[in-house]
């Protein structure tokens, strides 16, 4: 692990039982109360993605559009948002995926993309992995290509890296935590 991963975990705050007992939330905000973390990461993902000839950035909903729209600000790229169902105007596509307790939807604008256009999907966190695979369904949809799924973090032991992977998409994360 580098300096700047070093100094990025150590400025994410770990919040126990929020938001139901059992779970270690993992709180990004502090990274936007300092600018070193916030640069830090964007810094990462820019140069990451710089030369790999990208249409669009597109960002989950609500604390991917964060980092999602620094990215894509830096790149020059169009920002292509991922809503939760009934937040975006105009003809949307939804897709359902599964939570722990239920269902949840998101969707995109039906214009968002066009066929052939190559796409990083970025969000926050990786957990179980399901926003991901609806959002890269919903690419897939309109026709992008997910060349890459990136996050801040990964939480390996849900799985949702493998199953994203599983997918057909790569997986890009800056940092990884143990535990749900």
């Amino acid at each position: 692990m580098s300096y700047d991963e070093y100094y990025v975990k150590s400025v994410i705050r770990t919040i126990s039982d929020w938001p139901e007992p059992g779970i270690e939330f993992r709180d990004i905000t502090p990274i936007f109360k300092d600018p070193k973390a916030r640069r830090m990461v964007a810094h990462a993902f820019v140069q990451r993605y710089m030369d790999m000839n990208l249409s669009a950035i597109a960002c989950i909903d609500a604390r991917g559009f964060l980092f999602g729209s620094i990215i894509a600000h830096e790149l020059n790229l169009p920002l292509v948002l991922v809503r939760k169902k009934g937040k975006l105007p105009g003809e949307c596509l939804h897709q359902e995926y599964t939570l722990e307790y239920g269902t949840a939807s998101v969707e995109m604008q039906a214009d968002a993309l066009e066929q052939g256009d190559r796409v990083v999907l970025i969000d926050d966190l990786i957990a179980t992995g399901g926003t991901i695979l609806a959002a890269m369904t919903l690419i897939k949809k309109l026709g992008g290509e997910v060349v890459e799924a990136a996050a801040l973090i990964n939480l390996p032991d849900l799985g949702g890296a493998t199953k994203i992977q599983d997918a057909g998409s790569p997986v890009y994360t800056l940092l990884a935590f143990e535990g749900h």
